[in-house]
């Protein structure tokens, strides 16, 4: 009893036919899963922290705490 020999001609046309759409979709639904559960939260978080953001007191605070090298507080 011998056992029949693999056929090889057309073997990789045959498993793409199985397995790319199979990895198609499992990107697609990776990609969509990224998009909506990381980069939509981080642009709403980004959204609201800019509505109240104030750069000149944000400035002037770091400016009164010394960390400027080049920019003297006002009270002096």
């Amino acid at each position: 009893m011998s056992l029949p020999k693999p056929m090889m001609r057309g073997l990789l046309a045959k498993r793409l036919r199985f397995h790319l759409p199979i990895a198609f979709s499992l990107a697609l639904f990776a990609a969509a899963a990224f998009k909506f559960t990381v980069t939509e939260p981080r642009k709403k978080a980004y959204a609201e922290f800019y509505k109240t953001y104030d750069s000149t007191k944000e400035f002037n605070a770091m400016r009164e705490a010394g960390i400027f090298e080049s920019v003297r507080p006002s009270g002096e």
